[in-house]
């Protein structure tokens, strides 16, 4: 289910006159039995909605006096987001002769055109008050209160993201929380200007349109309205002449793939970090440690610690992106962790929406054909994903067929489409178009819809790639080339596989050792060929070429320039 929550305005949109319809009531009592949440989000106080509305029993939590109060009708529980009225200004708005004037918990409420004394009043007192406007209402709040930042701590409460919230309104003030949620719809007598911005405008006003609403959200979850709702896609980057390559954010499945070193990671840290900035909630499975550097990430695990599926699902629920880190965990344990995890996951989405996508590294690994052999693992909606993978063939056939759109990362992206569905198969003026036109940096993208069509991208750069790199190289697993101190008698086999564990080593080696291995020339050649860092190279260099430095500081400045790049920054 996408939309988990429908939050409406009172006045003018389920009501007319202050007033619910009993079919507009029937309507409400459907939608929260199928499972979904009710939020009512009005400019009236709790006190007054109380005394027109019987049936704020129907709402989860109510965004009153324009998002300055949260209410749950279930406890009674009231909780104020702002402070409480200035009482300079209440007075000195009666001494100025404003009526009606009301105040609430936090609102001051009177009608048009006071608002000429109100801005007055608020500028003699040196306030920060702001003025909101609903049909001939004004409204004077705090500054930074509307309809939805109270929505937004609705949603907190409630543990949904505004991305899985349909909003309807039909004034002025409605705007706000309109714009928060991932669908906007207008009634048919709403305000031109909202109707202008609404994703889409119901046939019938008042409470007869919000039942066409709800009809259509219990029927197919919008799902026929969703070239009306999908205006923010994911970008991927731009095609040659110019165009936006992007995907749905939502209802899409993704595979990224190419050999080792093609920069699979790369493409997929640029589409992670727009998932992040569109506010999608991601979880990434991360075996090797490559994704540990995202900043606006919660980190589960590291080289030291076991992730917890419990740690991961207490983050996510928290509303965290998090990438979960694997290095402690054993190779041959780590399939069933992820079946356990994903099965935890996919129960937070059913309860929660989220979150919006799961990101699978060495997806080969997690995903492995024997899969099929448990194919309840993988939910029947298995949806918004990522699978990153240099052997698209090794991926469970259950998988591939969910994949919506597949990258081509490095040399002979034919070969990699090849090896995830043999059935391609491309005219020749595709082929000659990938062979001819395609630049070493650009990727190679296939989709389901399109079959016999490729686009050639230029993959939109992400900013944490360098972050990235140092916490690899820093805390990651190099694989086949880790260095070997083994000395000049090939008396040792010590394996460092990253620069944590080289530093450690080398602090504890006896000179011989050490030197050993500076006069082979071997740190300068490990840094430029698998570190692939100009700054220790050079420096390596210089040192293995000086015949009077000793053991003792030719390590200090190799491992101090080590700390500097790579060691410290990866602890912070």
């Amino acid at each position: 289910m996408r939309y988990m929550a429908l939050a409406c305005d009172y006045d003018g949109t389920i009501a007319q006159g202050g007033v619910v319809a009993p079919s507009t009531i029937e309507a409400l009592e459907r939608l929260q039995a199928s499972g979904r949440q009710l939020i009512l989000v009005s400019g009236r106080q709790v006190v007054h909605l109380e005394a027109v509305f019987d049936r704020l029993d129907l709402f989860s939590i109510v965004v009153a006096e324009n998002g300055a109060v949260l209410y749950k009708p279930a406890t009674k529980q009231l909780r104020l987001l702002a402070p409480e009225p200035d009482i300079r200004l209440v007075a000195r708005l009666s001494e100025m002769g404003v009526a009606p004037l009301v105040v609430g918990k936090v609102v001051i409420d009177t009608m048009q055109p006071n608002e000429v004394n109100v801005i007055k009043a608020i500028g003699e007192l040196g306030l920060e008050n702001q003025i909101i406007f609903n049909k001939g209402a004004v409204m004077v709040l705090p500054p930074g209160i509307n309809k939805a930042s109270g929505l937004t701590e609705a949603l907190k409460e409630l543990g949904l993201s505004p991305h899985n919230v349909v909003a309807v309104g039909d004034a002025e003030n409605d705007h706000a929380f309109l714009d928060l949620c991932e669908c906007a719809v207008a009634v048919e007598n709403a305000l031109p200007a909202l109707k202008e911005k609404a994703n889409f405008v119901t046939k019938s006003p008042r409470g007869a349109g919000c039942e066409e609403l709800i009809a259509e959200l219990l029927a197919d979850d919008l799902k026929s309205r969703e070239d009306a709702i999908t205006n923010r896609g994911i970008t991927i980057g731009a095609t040659p002449d110019g165009r936006v390559a992007q995907f749905t954010p939502y209802g899409h499945g993704l595979m990224i793939a190419g050999p080792s070193g093609s920069g699979k990671s790369t493409t997929c840290l640029g589409i992670v970090e727009r998932i992040e900035k569109a506010r999608y909630q991601y979880c990434l499975i991360d075996p090797e440690g490559d994704f540990s550097s995202m900043d606006k990430a919660v980190i589960v695990g590291s080289i030291d610690n076991k992730a917890e599926v419990d740690a991961v699902i207490k983050a996510l629920r928290g509303q965290a992106n998090v990438v979960v880190n694997l290095l402690a965990i054993p190779l041959a344990d780590r399939p069933l962790f992820f079946a356990d995890l994903l099965g935890r996951i996919q129960s937070l989405r059913a309860e929660t929406g989220r979150p919006h996508w799961i990101i699978v590294d060495e997806a080969h690994h997690m995903l492995y054909p024997e899969w099929k052999a448990s194919a309840h693992n993988i939910p029947v909606e298995w949806r918004e994903f990522i699978a990153l993978t240099v052997h698209p063939d090794m991926v469970a056939q259950i998988v591939r067929d969910k994949i919506d759109s597949i990258i081509a990362v490095g040399k002979n992206p034919l070969e990699t489409l090849k090896s995830f569905d043999p059935d391609i198969q491309l005219p020749n003026v595709e082929k000659n178009r990938i062979d001819n036109e395609r630049k070493d940096n650009q990727v190679v993208v296939w989709t389901r819809s399109q079959p016999d069509q490729v686009f050639i991208v230029t993959p939109e750069p992400g900013t944490t790639e360098r972050r990235r790199h140092i916490r690899k190289y820093a805390e990651g697993d190099v694989r086949e080339g880790c260095f070997y101190f083994r000395g000049p008698r090939n008396q040792l086999n010590l394996k460092a596989q990253n620069l944590s564990i080289f530093s450690q080593m080398a602090e504890g080696i006896d000179e011989e050792t050490w030197l050993y291995h500076l006069k082979r020339r071997d740190y300068s050649d490990w840094f430029r060929r698998i570190i692939k860092d100009d700054e220790l190279t050079t420096l390596a260099e210089k040192l293995e070429i000086d015949p009077a430095i000793s053991a003792k500081d030719s390590r200090e400045q190799i491992l101090s320039a080590i700390s500097r790049l790579y060691t410290a920054p990866a602890n912070h």
